[in-house]
Parts: C-alpha cells; sequence; structure tokens
C-alpha cells in the first residue's frame, strides 16, 4: 500500500480521530524531516488534511521509519515499517532536542520552530500515557535538567492561533508562579491554508512541563472527603487562594481589556442562545426559563469587572496538591469545543469561579447517586462558601454575573445529562432552582 492507503486505513482506529464513521480522505498537507541520532530511523512529522466532512480536519502525524516492526506500528511501506511517532525513542527524542535547543527546521510546506523557557534535558526513556483524546502525552525521563521528569503533550488535531495550554502557562512560568507545572519548552509550526487571506496558519505542534506523577485530582480527593463526611474547608479556601493568585498574575503577565458594550452584549447573546438550546432539549427547564432570563436580564447595566486570560474549563479535576507547591492548576486549553482564537481571548475570571462552584455541587450530585445515596449537601455548602472566601470573596456588584454564569453553567450542564446520563440531570436542575430563587 502508499503512504496515505497505509495512513487512511490506520488513521480510524485512533483515539483522536475526529470524525468517527466517516473513511479518511486524506491528502498530505505539510511534512518535514527531524534530525535523527539513531541511524536506523527516519523522523518525519506529516500534516494530514482529512477532507471527509464538510469542515476539513488537520492531524499531525509525526513517524518514524524502521526497518522492522516495532510497537505502535502503522504499516508497511517501500520495505520500511512506519511507527507512530510518540511511541518511539527517536521521535520524542528528536522532538525535544528542536524545542528545547530553540531550533527551526524548514521541510515540504512544514516550519518548525522550537521556543524553550529552560533546558529540559537529555532524554533517557519515554512511555506513552493512555485514555487521551485529542492529544498524545508522552512522559519523559531526563537527565541534567532541573527536574527528572517531563510530559510532552503532542497535539493530533492541528488549529491555526496560539493554543492557550501552551501560552498561558508559559506565561505563568515566566513570572515565576508555581500554581501550574513548569513549562520548559514548545513546538510552533507554520503551514499551508488556502482559506487564509495571507495562505499559511500558524500553531502550537507540541508542548513540554514538569510532569507531577502519582497525585490524585482534587475531584477524587473531594468526593473522599465529603464521602467520609470530613471537614473540607481548609482545602477549599486554600485552592480559592491559588486561583485568585493565578489570576493576579494572568492579569499581570498577559494583556488585559476593559468591557466594551458590545463584549457586553455579546456575553448576554450567549448566555440567552444556550438558554434557548436547553428549553428545547430539556423540557423540565421550560417552568423556569422566565426566572433564568430574568437574571440574564438584571446584567444590563450591570459594570463588568476588567477582561482578562483566565483558565476557561475550570473544575476540581483540573487540579492537584504537589507536595511542596500546594495546589496546581492543570489543562489551560479553555472549552474544547470553542474555536481556538476564542479561547485566547480575555474573559471574565468570574467564569473560572462558577465552573469551579458547580464543580463543587457535582460532589454531593456524584454521592447522591450512590448505593445507598449519601447526603453532602452540607459539605458542598461549605466548602463552596470556604472556596469564594479563599479566594477574596465576591464584590457585591460582582454577585449577579457570579449567579448568571453558574446559571449558564448549570444550564450547559444539563443539555449533557439529558444526552448522556439522564439519571444525573437532577445535579444541574437543583442547582438552577436554587439560583434563581434568589432572583
Amino acid at each position: 500500500m502508499t503512504l496515505l492507503e497505509t495512513l487512511a486505513a490506520w488513521l480510524p482506529e485512533q483515539r483522536w480521530y475526529a470524525t468517527k464513521g466517516l473513511a479518511p480522505q486524506l491528502r498530505i498537507l505539510a511534512s518535514t524531516a527531524l534530525p535523527a541520532s539513531d541511524p536506523d530511523a527516519e523522523v518525519t512529522v506529516q500534516l494530514l488534511l482529512d477532507e471527509a466532512h464538510a469542515s476539513p480536519v488537520l492531524y499531525q502525524v509525526p513517524i518514524v521509519a524502521r526497518a522492522a516492526e516495532g510497537a505502535a506500528a502503522i504499516g508497511e511501506v517501500d520495505g520500511r515499517w512506519l511507527h507512530d511517532g510518540p511511541h518511539d525513542p527517536a521521535f520524542v527524542e528528536a522532538l525535544l532536542a528542536v524545542m528545547g535547543g530553540a531550533q527551526t527546521v524548514d521541510g515540504d510546506g512544514l516550519s518548525l520552530e522550537g521556543r524553550r523557557l529552560s533546558e529540559p534535558g537529555r532524554v533517557l526513556r519515554s512511555r506513552v500515557l493512555s485514555g487521551e483524546q485529542s492529544n498524545t502525552s508522552v512522559v519523559v525521563e531526563v537527565e541534567g535538567g532541573p527536574v527528572p521528569t517531563l510530559i510532552t503533550k503532542v497535539f493530533r488535531v492541528l488549529h491555526h492561533g496560539e493554543n492557550p495550554d501552551v501560552t498561558t502557562q508559559s506565561a505563568l512560568t515566566a513570572a515565576g508562579s508555581h500554581r501550574v507545572p513548569a513549562s520548559f519548552c514548545s513546538l510552533s509550526g507554520t503551514w499551508p491554508d488556502a482559506g487564509r487571506e495571507c495562505g499559511t496558519a500558524t500553531g502550537h505542534l507540541a508542548f513540554t512541563q514538569q510532569f507531577l506523577p502519582g497525585l490524585q485530582d482534587a475531584w477524587a480527593v473531594a468526593v473522599d472527603a465529603a464521602g467520609r463526611g470530613e471537614d473540607f474547608t481548609e482545602p477549599a479556601r486554600e485552592l480559592g487562594a491559588a486561583v485568585a493568585e493565578v489570576h493576579r498574575t494572568l492579569a499581570s503577565a498577559l494583556p488585559t481589556a476593559e468591557a466594551t458594550e458590545a463584549d457586553t452584549a455579546a456575553q448576554l447573546a450567549s448566555l440567552r442562545r444556550r438558554l434557548d438550546i436547553a428549553v428545547r432539549e430539556v423540557p423540565q427547564l421550560e417552568a423556569v426559563a422566565p426566572r433564568i432570563a430574568a437574571l440574564y436580564d438584571r446584567l444590563d447595566g450591570v459594570r463588568w469587572p476588567t477582561l482578562q486570560r483566565i483558565h476557561g474549563d475550570l473544575h476540581l479535576g483540573q487540579t492537584v496538591r504537589a507536595p511542596g507547591l500546594g495546589w496546581v492548576l492543570l489543562d489551560f486549553e479553555g472549552e474544547p469545543l470553542r474555536p481556538m482564537p476564542e479561547r485566547s481571548r480575555p474573559d471574565l475570571a468570574l467564569r473560572d469561579i462558577a465552573g469551579m462552584l458547580r464543580s463543587f455541587d457535582y460532589v454531593a450530585g456524584a454521592l447522591a447517586q450512590q448505593d445507598p445515596p449519601i447526603d453532602a449537601s452540607a459539605w458542598t455548602a461549605d466548602a463552596r462558601a470556604a472556596f469564594l472566601d479563599g479566594y477574596g470573596g465576591v464584590l457585591e456588584g460582582d454577585r449577579a454575573l457570579l449567579d448568571a454564569f453558574e446559571v449558564d453553567k448549570a444550564v450547559y450542564e444539563a443539555i449533557y445529562e439529558v444526552r448522556n446520563r439522564p439519571g444525573w440531570l437532577g445535579i444541574p436542575l437543583g442547582a438552577i432552582d436554587r439560583l434563581v430563587a434568589r432572583v
């Protein structure tokens, strides 16, 4: 088989393939070779445009060609076995060399540029983590660097525009923050894009940062504590302080903007549009929808806080407690369904707060689903209050905004639950009832 035929047979089996159920219609948009120290290994980065869907998808497929078949083999082409790059040490070593050395590599339509905050060290061993969806994460053991273990994210689905997971965490590291794993280096690329006026697109292909192994995320810790009736107010208060610290650092390290009338109008239109969709899909919302609309109407004429970079998809599962560091925030990619440029726009820090409050509410909801059910409503109320206290409270003028964003998050959850877990629908519906009762 040809290279494209081999890749077309392999691609639909990958977890990160975006158009399940459709046969790929592939063409190689661009590619480049990476220098490899292993004489048996030919390392390339292929950008494959899949036009099977009305909205074409661009994939990054690093390939290592070898004489013999090995783990993660894609197939045989012209007497050489092709392997999925992240699973092969030759690609991982070559990738870290380009990123950590701040090198540039030019190929057939694809130009790569490594960017370094600090030297990552020399690669000893690597392994791919299981369970990823849109990315492939590689744990890399190194020597000669400031930390012994790194994690490199290889972005499989590429988009034009900066990836906030890279830029936001890099900015926090550069500003001296220890509330994120230390960033080391990244790889960006430029490739042809006929849909853009300039004819090219630029985006991130990979990102390397400190790996924090063996830590439970805050969701698992909170569910365990709530299930045992263990007081969680102090950890919640510390988590609120950590989130506030991250917001302050982001506001000083990255651009901010005052909210214009156009900004507020767009935000309100988005809230109302989601509510309209939810009422059509969740009939239980019809009776309370006028009160939700009234809550949104209260925002007309309210002064909005300064817009800044935020996490964008903050919940308990995005935080861990690391020895010597305290609470650390992870995964700054933002909401996965939003276009990449939108995820990097300044937004309201209140959106992150609302996401965390909803996450605490889901702790009680999850325990209520157990057999026998556990009533953790008081635990959740205390944890929510402690989190807000640790954050520094919410100004009275911002309370209406916070309520609106929390209701919007719950409306989104209602849509998700009715589509996927109807038995959990009561969790967001109960939250909506409580919040609109104040209107």
